[in-house]
C-alpha cells in the first residue's frame, strides 16, 4: 500500500509539474518566436564585404539548430559549424562580386578526423582562382586549422601565439587492470585479427596487428596533410617533418616566421587594418564582415526544375533505437528505425532522382547496420544512391555504405574495419566481494543465459552480468559472431563485386585510409560531397537539379516539443522515485536493445 500511494502521489504531482513545465516552455517559445522573427530570412550583402570564417569551432558534417539556440550568449565556449554551411558559404563568396575576399580565423578546429580538412582546402583553392584574396590569422593554430589556413595568400599569428606543429599520435588507455581490481572480466568473442575495439578491455598494450594498422593509417594521414601544406607554402615534406620533430608548439613565434610557415606576427587590429586596405575601405570606416551564418540567408540561384538530388546525412554511432550503446554515449546517433524510414520516403519521392548518403560513422550495432543496408538496397533498385564518406565510415559505417552504386571518400577518411565482435562483462568477482548471491529456477538448459545480474542501487552503479558464460554458451556466442561476420562479408562482396575471400583478405577488422581503400577497391573515387552529388546526378541523367538535405530540419515547435516533452517523465522519475530508479530505467532500456554483435571502430 505504501508503494502504491507513493506512485499515486508521484503521478499526481508529475501531472502538475508537467503542466508547469509546458507553461514555461510555451512562454519560452513565445520569446523564441520574437527572437527569430527579428531576423530576416534573407541577408542583405553590401559591396566591399569580406567573408569571415571562424575555425575556432567544432566542425561537424551538419549542424541542426535547437529551439533554445537564441538563448546562447556566445561567451567564450567554442561553437559549432556545419561543414555543409561552410562549403556553401565559400561557394557563394566565390560567385558574388560584392565579396572581395575571405578572412580565415584559425583556432582549435575540433573534429572527429582529418578528412574534414581536405574539402575546405579544395573549396578555398577554387575560391582563389577568382583572383580574390584570402588572409589567415589566429592567436593559436592547431595542426588541422593550420592545414586549412596554409592555402591563404598570407598567414599571420599573434606575437605571443602558438603554432602546434608536432605530428600525429594515437594513445590508448587500457583498462584491463582497472576492471580486474573491480572484479570485472570482459568476455570477448570476435572475428578479425585487426578488430581492436575490444583491446582496451582485455589487454595492457597494443597488439602487434593493431600497432601495424595504426602506424599505417596515421602515417598516410600525416603524409597527406604535409603534402597539402608543402604545395601551399613551398616547403618540402622532408623539411616539414624536421620542423615537426622540433615540436614547434613551444618555440619562439619568430622562429615559425623564419621557417616560412607564418608570414608575420600581428595583432588582430593590425590584421583588420590590412583587410581594410585590401578592400579599399578607409581606416575610420567599419570593415564589413559576413559570417558563414549570414551567407546561409543569402538567396541562392533559383532552379525551376523539380528534380532533386537528396543528401541524407548519417553521423554518429549506429543503434537500433534512440539509446546509445555501452561503447559510446555520443551526442549524434544513427537510429536504424529512423533511417530506414527516411530511405523509404526518398525511395517513394518521385521528385528525388538520386540520393547521396553522407556517412560519418564508426559503426555500432551489426543488426541495426543490416537494417539500413537492406533499405539502401531497396532504394538502389529504384534510383541511384552514392555514398560520400566523411571523417570515418568504418565497420558498421562501411556496412551501410557497401551496397551503394558508388562510394567516394577523402584521402584521409578512416574506412574498412570489416569485422564483428561481441563483448559481455562478467562481474562474478565483484558480486562476491559485494556479498551478492544468486539462486533461481530455469525450465531449460540455457534459460538463464546472462541472466544473473548484479545491481548496486545505493551507489547507482546499475546492472551487469554476475557470472561467466559456460563453454557451451561461449561457443554459441562465437558462432553467432562468426555468422554475423560472414553476412558482413557477403554484403561487401556483393556491393564491391568481389568474392568473400577477397573481402576477407582486406577485412579482418583492419581500417584503411581513403587513399589505401581506393587501391584495395573498397571505394570507387577520392572526393568530397560535391563530387558525390555530381556523380549521383550523372547516374540519374539529370543536369538541372536542386539539392535538399535530409533528415529534414524540424520547425521550431516540433523541436521544442521533442527536446522538452521527451524528458518530462525522466524528470518526474528522478524527483519522486530517485536518481537510482532513473539510472536503472536507462540501463535496462539500453540493455534491452543491446546487440551482442557489434560492428564498431573505436578511435
Amino acid at each position: 500500500m505504501k508503494n502504491f500511494l507513493k506512485m499515486v502521489f508521484a503521478s499526481t504531482l508529475g501531472v502538475f509539474i508537467a503542466g508547469g513545465v509546458m507553461f514555461f516552455l510555451s512562454f519560452v517559445a513565445l520569446i523564441g518566436i520574437i527572437a527569430t522573427s527579428t531576423r530576416s530570412s534573407t541577408y542583405e550583402l553590401h559591396d566591399k564585404t569580406v567573408l569571415s570564417i571562424n575555425l575556432d569551432a567544432i566542425v561537424t558534417d551538419r549542424v541542426v539548430s535547437g529551439p533554445f539556440d537564441f538563448l546562447e550568449l556566445g561567451g567564450s565556449s567554442i561553437g559549432k559549424v556545419g561543414l555543409n554551411n561552410l562549403l556553401t558559404a565559400i561557394k557563394k563568396a566565390e560567385e558574388n562580386d560584392k565579396i572581395k575576399g575571405i578572412y580565415l580565423k584559425g583556432g582549435m578546429m575540433l573534429m572527429s578526423g582529418y578528412a574534414t580538412v581536405e574539402p575546405i582546402r579544395k573549396a578555398l583553392l577554387d575560391f582563389k582562382k577568382t583572383g580574390k584574396f584570402i588572409i589567415a590569422y589566429a592567436e593559436n593554430y592547431t595542426q588541422a586549422a593550420y592545414a586549412v589556413c596554409s592555402v591563404a595568400d598570407s598567414i599571420f599569428m599573434n606575437p605571443q601565439g602558438v603554432l602546434d606543429f608536432r605530428g600525429l599520435a594515437r594513445s590508448i588507455q587500457f583498462n584491463k587492470r582497472i576492471l580486474e581490481k573491480w572484479g570485472i572480466e570482459m568476455q570477448v568473442y570476435k572475428v578479425g585479427t585487426y578488430k581492436s575495439a575490444v583491446e582496451p578491455y582485455t589487454e595492457q598494450q597494443m597488439s602487434a596487428a593493431n600497432r601495424e594498422q595504426v602506424t599505417a593509417y596515421l602515417g598516410d594521414i600525416w603524409k597527406t596533410l604535409l603534402t597539402g601544406i608543402s604545395e601551399s607554402r613551398g616547403i618540402s615534406v622532408a623539411q616539414l617533418n624536421q620542423y615537426a620533430d622540433e615540436c614547434l608548439t613551444f618555440v619562439n613565434p619568430q622562429k615559425v616566421v623564419d621557417y616560412k610557415l607564418i608570414d608575420g606576427l600581428k595583432y588582430s587590429d593590425e590584421v583588420e587594418k590590412l583587410l581594410k586596405a585590401k578592400v579599399g575601405v578607409q581606416e575610420k570606416e567599419d570593415l564589413k564582415l559576413a559570417s558563414v551564418k549570414d551567407l546561409k540567408f543569402l538567396p541562392e540561384r533559383q532552379i525551376k526544375s523539380r528534380e532533386t538530388i537528396a543528401v541524407l546525412y548519417a553521423e554518429g554511432e549506429i543503434v537500433s533505437d534512440a539509446t546509445p550503446s555501452f561503447f559510446s554515449g555520443g551526442e549524434n546517433i544513427i537510429t536504424a528505425k529512423e533511417y530506414v524510414k527516411e530511405l523509404k520516403k526518398l525511395q517513394k519521392d518521385d521528385d528525388v532522382k538520386a540520393v547521396v548518403f553522407r556517412v560519418n560513422s564508426p559503426g555500432g550495432s551489426a543488426f541495426a547496420s543490416e537494417q539500413i543496408w537492406h533499405a539502401v538496397q531497396e532504394l538502389r533498385a529504384v534510383k541511384p544512391i552514392v555514398v560520400s564518406m566523411g571523417d570515418v565510415a568504418a565497420s558498421g559505417g562501411y556496412y551501410i555504405s557497401a551496397g551503394a552504386n558508388e562510394i567516394f571518400a577523402e584521402p584521409t577518411t578512416i574506412t574498412g574495419s570489416i569485422g564483428i565482435f561481441g563483448m559481455i562483462p562478467n562481474g562474478a568477482q565483484l558480486a562476491k566481494r559485494m556479498g551478492a548471491t544468486y539462486d533461481g529456477v530455469s525450465t531449460n538448459k540455457h534459460s538463464n543465459f546472462a541472466g544473473d545480474v548484479l545491481s548496486i542501487p545505493l551507489l547507482g552503479i546499475g546492472i551487469l552480468p554476475a557470472r561467466p558464460l559456460t563453454d557451451s554458451e561461449g561457443a554459441m556466442l562465437q558462432a553467432y559472431v562468426e555468422r554475423g561476420y560472414d553476412t558482413f562479408l557477403s554484403r561487401c562482396a556483393a556491393g564491391r563485386h568481389k568474392t568473400k575471400a577477397q573481402i576477407d583478405a582486406i577485412g579482418q577488422g583492419r581500417v584503411w585510409t581513403g587513399n589505401q581503400a581506393l587501391d584495395l577497391g573498397l571505394i570507387d573515387q577520392l572526393g568530397g560531397l560535391h563530387d558525390a552529388i555530381e556523380a549521383a546526378a550523372k547516374l540519374a541523367a539529370v543536369t538541372d537539379y536542386s539539392t535538399r538535405e535530409y533528415p529534414a530540419e524540424k520547425d521550431f515547435f516540433a523541436k521544442l516539443l521533442e527536446e522538452s516533452g521527451n524528458n518530462v517523465s525522466e524528470r518526474v522519475t528522478a524527483i519522486f522515485l530517485g536518481s537510482e530508479r532513473l539510472e536503472q530505467k536507462r540501463f535496462m532500456n539500453a540493455w534491452s536493445h543491446y546487440d551482442y554483435r557489434q560492428a564498431i571502430f573505436l578511435q
